[in-house]
């Protein structure tokens, strides 16, 4: 590590870029970071201007012919070191997601966990032989033979947002640098530590310089970032309205984009479904992360048989969970990330009562300290209501009653977006033809939304385009080229 410690990166004050190898002060205005559980600021990092935006891109530009034309084998091991970095630093990098966003201990061990698996898969990728780079294609005609090539895209800026910092950057980086592409990362304003972090353990790693570059900065870093003529992907995941900002953006010049956008995701109770599985499943899927989530499973539908009782014990699951700090006692549900946030969800909160909501719990802030909202759960939400139609990014469950299997499916693809849907049934054929019906890029059967690096991420509708992890990860970051040659001379030009 190039400081002391990543606790010491956690106090530091100064560099927001880093280019070339080297850490440097942004020439834009210092970002001062708050703490969400004491709404206190507790450090101020510098933002790249547009000239540290253009050497950033510009040193990518030239680290990209060195790092695409290592060995895949050489790459994989670069990203087992970053791996191991990461499990290396695990304590202080927890201390760190605590800090930035709220997070419970528990949650942040799962990111720091997440992280390091992700790297370590994509470095087994290399080293198993399974990243194929160059493969023969048979031709029906004997007089030509053909191989197609999957080439690194080029120079990537990868977008990161506040949610799950550390694991989006890492979903990202990853598969990146194991396409031979090098890269920007523009970390979200509001906690951009966990990434300025995975940049020392990756240089730590032997990753050649220009390879990785960081960029702080706000909306404007990230557009410039996104519109700049040397980048070749974007790489964004964020709300639906920034995404379709830069995909305007990438048109002009056909600039290759994934996007992971937001979701508005059910979670199906069937009537054979065991109540208190399905009613953790329920509160876990709504609240973690205090429901800063694009996968929070907020819409909440349950067999009619089942609805009173369910919505009894979800409820006082919520009533009774513990919120606060990440160091409070059985903390289960953390603050929200900034005072804009928690006043934007209190403000769809009021707008949906309005229109209708009844809420049976939660529905205020808890603390004077903070930005913490109280778990909600809402009954009474017609389907054109504002909480049932719009993402919240908060601790609110919508709860409504279904008669039939029909009905539910209905429900469940009732929504512009189709990021992920969770189905709880005893009924193993039941559970495959929901699976099968619902309009999403991941279906949870009776689990929790658990996520391997092995499988792909990602939605359909609003939620976005483009597939994060598994074997599909490295391919976004790669193009495709075919090669075809003639076996004989049969084509030669006449001589003169």
């Amino acid at each position: 590590m190039k400081r002391e410690s990543i606790n010491a990166v956690a106090q530091a004050t100064e560099p927001g870029v880093f280019i070339d190898g080297a850490w440097r002060q942004g020439a834009g205005a210092p970002l001062e970071l708050v703490d969400p559980c004491s709404a206190q600021p507790y450090a101020r990092v510098s933002s790249a201007s547009a000239e540290d935006v253009d050497e950033a891109v510009a040193a990518a530009e030239r680290a990209l012919r060195g790092w695409r034309s290592t060995s895949v084998a050489q790459r994989g091991e670069r990203l087992e070191r970053i791996a191991q970095g990461i499990e290396a630093h695990a304590g202080e990098l927890v201390e760190l997601q605590m800090r930035c966003n709220g997070k419970p201990r528990f949650e942040a061990e799962l990111d720091v966990s997440d992280a390091a698996g992700t790297f370590r898969y994509y470095a087994q990728l290399c080293n198993e032989g399974h990243v194929v780079e160059r493969a023969p294609v048979a031709l029906p005609d004997a007089a030509f033979e053909a191989d197609v090539r999957h080439e690194a895209v080029g120079v990537c800026a990868l977008i990161v947002p506040w949610n799950f910092p550390l694991v989006t950057a890492a979903w990202k980086l990853a598969p990146a640098l194991t396409a031979g592409c090098s890269v920007v990362i523009k970390p979200s304003e509001l906690t951009p530590l966990a990434e300025r972090a995975l940049v020392d353990i990756v240089t730590a790693a032997d990753v050649p310089a220009g390879v990785v570059n960081l960029v702080t900065g706000g909306r404007e870093v990230g557009a410039q970032l996104a519109s700049h003529r040397g980048v070749a992907k974007v790489s964004f995941t964020g709300s639906t309205a920034a995404g379709q900002a830069v995909m305007r953006a990438a048109a002009a010049r056909m600039q290759r984009v994934s996007l992971e956008l937001g979701g508005k995701s059910a979670l199906i109770v069937f009537d054979d479904a065991d109540l208190d599985e399905a009613v953790e499943l329920a509160f876990n899927g709504a609240f973690f992360n205090a429901g800063q989530m694009c996968s929070a499973t907020s819409r909440v539908l349950v067999a009619r048989a089942l609805h009173d009782a369910f919505i009894d014990k979800l409820v006082a699951l919520a009533r009774n969970a513990v919120v606060g700090a990440p160091h409070t006692a059985d903390v289960r549900v953390g603050p929200l990330v900034s005072a804009a946030q928690r006043e934007r969800v209190l403000g769809l909160l009021a707008r949906g009562k309005e229109q209708g909501a009844r809420v049976l719990c939660g529905g205020a802030a808890t603390q004077d300290a903070g930005f913490f909202v109280a778990p909600t759960v809402c009954t009474s939400v017609a389907p054109d209501n504002v909480l049932w139609c719009e993402e919240i990014f908060g601790p609110v469950a919508l709860v409504r009653a279904f008669d039939t299997e029909y009905e539910a499916i209905a429900l469940a693809n009732d929504s512009d977006y189709g990021l992920v849907a969770t189905v709880v049934t005893a009924d193993a054929a039941r559970a495959a033809r929901v699976s099968d019906a619902c309009e999403a890029g991941t279906v949870w059967v009776n689990a929790p939304q658990v996520i391997f690096p092995q499988t792909g991420w990602g939605g359909r509708k609003l939620s976005g385009l483009g597939r994060e992890l598994g074997p599909w990860g490295v391919r976004a970051y790669q193009e495709i080229k075919h090669v075809i040659r003639a076996r004989t001379s049969a084509t030669h030009s006449p001589q003169s």
